[in-house]
Order: structure tokens, then sequence, then C-alpha cells
């Protein structure tokens, strides 16, 4: 599948970003997986990436099948400006900030998604519980 370059304009930065679809295996169930990746100075300037994990719950086509999940526009923007807050230096040449759920899922989540290491790591934790636990807190609250 070819990436699609997005532009998004968060203040007075203009910022490129491509987001990958893939998937975790999970315990549980595999659940839909976006690495996203956005460039607030230019292709040379220093990335930030985050990999998100879908809060929907069971997929619902079967084991390992992926719902249709997709960061918007306001979801990257609220990246941005989560990352801009938490070191993130766009300007600055080279490299690639990471947001990750050991440091900043705790105090981090998108309303469909959540921080997951898995996708960098196969030994990071399963995120099966954390999605169903947030699956069901938004099912409770929708009531």
């Amino acid at each position: 599948m070819k990436k699609r370059l997005r532009i998004l304009r968060v203040g007075d930065r203009g910022c490129a970003w491509t987001a990958r679809i893939c998937h975790v295996k999970g315990e549980v169930d595999c659940h839909r997986s976006i690495r996203l990746r956005v460039w607030g100075a230019g292709k040379n300037s220093r990335a930030l990436q985050v990999d998100l994990v879908s809060k929907y719950w069971p997929a619902p086509w079967g084991p390992c099948a992926t719902d249709d999940s997709h960061p918007t526009s306001r979801d990257v923007r609220e990246v941005v400006e989560y990352a801009l807050d938490h070191g993130w230096e766009p300007d600055a040449v080279g490299g690639t900030f990471l947001l990750t759920e050991s440091e900043h899922a705790a105090a981090f989540e998108l309303t469909d998604f959540l921080i997951t290491d898995r996708m960098r790591n196969p030994e990071a934790p399963d995120p099966s519980a954390r999605v169903i636990h947030a699956y069901e807190q938004r099912s409770g609250s929708a009531r």
C-alpha cells in the first residue's frame, strides 16, 4: 500500500504526516495499529513517531481482522501538540522523537487510539487488556 503524505497546520507550523496501517497480535485478538509519522519542518527535520492501537474490540470480522479506524487531522493535531509540550523539537535536523507507551501512555490517549510499544518491540506489553478496558469505558459512557 502506498503511503499518502498529508499536510496539516498546527498553529503557525505546517506539518506533513503519514499513517501506515498494520496490526498487532495480542493474547486475546489482533488489533488494528497505525504508525503515525510527522515532520514539522521539512523532510530533513526531526520526525515525530507514535504507534497507535485502535480502541475498538472485538475485531468486527474475526481473528486478526482489522477495523476501519484511522487517525483524523484532529488526532494528528493532538499528537503534535502533546509532543511539542513534551520535548519534540521539529526544527532539529535528523533523528526521530518517539512517543512511547512506557513513557507517555499514562498521560496521553486519543478518542479512538492508545499508544503501544508492541509494533516496535514484540516483547512490549500485550495491548489487549488496555484495548478491552478502553472499549468498555467508552461503551459504558455511551449509555
